[in-house]
């Protein structure tokens, strides 16, 4: 059986050196927005660099810049990372930093609908134990999306417990040190501690602006507060809506809000699993915590990534992907697809770790 990968013979890969280090060239080449960006920031604005213009960039890639640029108000850019395995006839492996580039976690963060997904991708990855075991190139490009997610929190004025709550596990992660420094690459770490202050920097000089639109929230009839409230999915934002003003703390203990709530999360069948049983209490409030604990939450994103069944290709559900079910070859031999969308899994961020053997706990 012919063996179709590269052997010891191999030149290897071809590598670019970034400011963030060495980079594999076909995971920077994946994404014309990562060109027109990244790229483009880097090298063509007279910043210091090793590797010259014309050989980290051939004339085919400067002509696809020029065209990216000429038309990115109308090109749909789709970022997608297809799950490479190793095997006996194909050898490689999709890392968690090159598929985390290949999907465009840059534009994600900044992306409202997207941006609650990468937040807990983030603290699943920063409350990897031991975190010395994640690879350094992980560890750059989670301490990178941190910082892009401090920027975007200082721009948007939203989202600031989310900001807290990760440089609290940042904190958590230089304690976690032997010898008094943290385990890893002194010169690695050099840099985290870096960005580390940066994020700090940015945190402390985060200033919440009085909205100057009117009416305000506390300006609206109780039926327009009470919508909003029943359109949280999330305990701890009623609780912290309680503690707000003396409005909010009496919408929130209204029975229908916690009902819905109830029946947002868990199914018929596990509240009356639980009810059967003689543990589940009258008010829907204690329910809800009954439950929470019994069956945990349902992790609810506006937007997710999807796995296509056809091409083993990971790719955000709002962009799609360009699949294999669309060429004539595949449609010939398989048959028509009527319904392509029923063979995309979504896949919530536990299980996206899990294509990359990450021990989440």
């Amino acid at each position: 059986m012919p063996f179709i990968s590269k052997d010891w013979r191999s030149p290897g890969e071809q590598w670019v050196k970034t400011e963030e280090g060495w980079e594999k060239k076909k995971v920077l080449e994946c994404s014309s927005d990562f060109f027109t960006e990244e790229m483009k920031d880097d090298r063509l604005q007279n910043k210091p660099c090793d590797v010259p213009t014309e050989i980290w960039m051939s004339k085919d890639k400067q002509e696809h810049l020029q065209l990216a640029e000429s038309s990115r108000d109308t090109a749909i850019v789709q970022p997608h990372c297809h799950i490479t395995r190793t095997s006996k006839e194909i050898a490689g492996f999709t890392g968690l930093s090159d598929a985390l580039k290949r999907l465009d976690w840059r534009a994600a963060v900044r992306d409202r609908r997207r941006f609650n997904y990468i937040c807990k991708l983030l603290h699943l990855l920063c409350s990897e134990r031991p975190f010395s075991d994640l690879p350094g190139g992980v560890q750059r490009v989670l301490f990178k999306m941190v910082e892009e997610v401090a920027h975007q929190v200082r721009a948007s004025q939203e989202n600031t417990e989310v900001l807290r709550r990760l440089i609290c596990q940042l904190d958590g992660l230089i304690e976690c040190a032997c010898w008094g420094r943290p385990l890893g690459s002194t010169q690695m770490w050099t840099r985290h501690l870096a960005v580390i202050r940066r994020i700090n920097s940015i945190a402390d000089s985060l200033t919440i602006r009085n909205p100057e639109t009117s009416p305000r929230l506390d300006q609206l009839p109780e039926e327009c507060i009470r919508e909003i409230l029943l359109r949280l999915v999330d305990h701890k934002d009623l609780e912290s809506c309680r503690q707000s003003w003396p409005v909010m703390s009496r919408l929130c203990s209204e029975k229908r809000l916690w009902r819905e709530l109830v029946e947002f999360h868990f199914t018929d069948d596990q509240v009356v699993a639980l009810k059967n049983s003689g543990s589940l209490p009258a008010d829907w409030q204690e329910a809800f915590h009954k439950l929470r604990k019994t069956y945990g939450l349902r992790e609810d994103y506006a937007e997710m990534i999807k796995l296509c069944r056809h091409c083993r290709c990971l790719f955000w559900g709002g962009y799609g992907h360009p699949c294999i079910a669309d060429d004539p070859d595949y449609r010939e031999r398989y048959g028509e697809i009527a319904d392509k969308s029923s063979s995309h899994v979504p896949i919530p961020p536990h299980t996206f770790l899990k294509f990359f053997s990450l021990r989440i706990y």
